[in-house]
C-alpha cells in the first residue's frame, strides 16, 4: 500500500480552497448532528437512523436517476421512512421490527436505482460514502436551511422532549403527549440524517448522528451538558475528517469515522477512570 494516497499534503495550501463550501457543511453537520444525537442515544434509535438513511440513500439514487435534485430525494425518503416509523413502530419492539423491514428495502431499492443510472461512478459512489467537493453552493444553502430548522423546532421542544426522553412512565403520567413528541423528534432526525447523506454517505451516518451522542453521556450529568459535548465532538470529527481528506484520495467517510470512533473511546476510558458508568 502506497501511504502517498492516505497523507499527502504536498498541494494541500492550492486545495483548502476548493472545500470552503464542504467545510461550511461539515461546520452545519456537527452543530446540528450533535444537537440531536445525544437525544437518538437517550431514547434508543440508533438502529432507527441506520432505518432512515436507507430510505434517504433510495431517495436520493432515484433522484438522480430521474435527473431530479438528489437533495430534495434524500429529504423525501428520510421523511417517508420517519413517517413510518414514527407512526408504525410506536413500542421499541414494534419499532425494531419497522426498520428491519424497511432497510432491506430501502438499500434493495437504492442499489437498483444506482445499476440503472448510467452517469458518472463518482455519483453512486458518493451516496455511499460521500464527497468531499460534492457541496455546491445550493447544496449549501439546503443545508442551512434544514439546520435552522431542526434547530428552531428543537428548542421549541426541549423540555418536554427531554423529559420523555429521561423518564418517559412518569412524562405519560402527568400528561406530555409522547405520540406527537416522538413523531416531531423523528422528522427532525429524518431531516438530519438527509443531510448527513449528503456528506458522509449513506452508510456511515452513525459515526456523526449517534457517537458523539454516545460519547457525551459517558462524561455529562446533564441532558444539556451531553448536548454540548455531543455537538463539539462531531464538529471535530466533521472538519477533523474533512481537513485530513482533503490531502489523500480516499473519501471522507473514514477519516470522519475514526475520529468519532476516537473520541468515544477517550471519552469511555475516561468514565471509567473516573468510576462512571452511563451518566443520563
Amino acid at each position: 500500500m502506497s501511504w502517498d494516497k492516505v497523507f499527502n499534503f504536498s498541494d494541500y495550501s492550492e486545495l483548502l480552497p476548493l472545500v470552503h463550501n464542504s467545510l461550511l457543511a461539515g461546520l452545519i453537520l456537527g452543530l446540528v448532528g450533535g444537537l440531536i444525537s445525544t437525544f437518538v442515544v437517550m431514547r434508543d434509535l440508533p438502529f432507527a437512523v441506520h432505518g432512515i438513511s436507507e430510505l434517504s440513500f433510495a431517495g436520493a439514487s432515484g433522484f438522480l436517476l430521474l435527473g431530479l435534485n438528489v437533495v430534495a430525494g434524500s429529504l423525501a425518503g428520510s421523511l417517508l421512512a420517519a413517517v413510518l416509523i414514527g407512526l408504525l413502530g410506536v413500542r421499541a419492539h414494534d419499532r425494531n421490527s419497522v426498520i428491519g423491514v424497511l432497510m432491506p428495502f430501502g438499500l434493495g431499492l437504492g442499489v437498483l436505482f444506482l445499476a440503472l443510472y448510467q452517469g458518472r461512478a463518482a455519483n453512486k459512489f458518493g451516496l455511499l460514502t460521500g464527497q468531499i467537493v460534492a457541496i455546491d453552493t445550493p447544496a449549501l444553502s439546503w443545508l442551512a436551511g434544514i439546520s435552522v430548522v431542526v434547530a428552531a423546532v428543537m428548542l421549541l421542544i426541549w423540555r418536554p422532549l427531554a423529559f420523555a426522553s429521561i423518564d418517559p412512565e412518569v412524562a405519560q403520567a402527568r400528561g406530555l403527549p409522547l405520540g406527537p413528541i416522538s413523531l416531531v423528534f423523528m422528522l427532525l432526525l429524518g431531516l438530519v440524517v438527509a443531510m448527513a447523506v449528503q456528506v458522509v454517505g449513506a452508510l456511515l451516518v452513525l459515526s456523526i448522528v449517534v457517537t458523539p451522542g454516545a460519547a457525551a453521556v459517558r462524561l455529562a450529568s446533564t441532558t444539556a451538558g451531553a448536548t454540548l459535548l455531543s455537538m463539539v465532538f462531531a464538529t471535530v470529527a466533521m472538519i477533523g475528517g474533512i481537513l485530513l481528506a482533503l490531502g489523500s484520495s480516499v473519501p471522507i467517510s473514514p477519516y470522519v469515522t475514526t475520529l468519532s470512533f476516537a473520541i468515544y473511546l477517550i471519552c469511555r476510558l475516561v468514565a471509567l477512570g473516573q468510576g462512571r458508568s452511563h451518566s443520563l
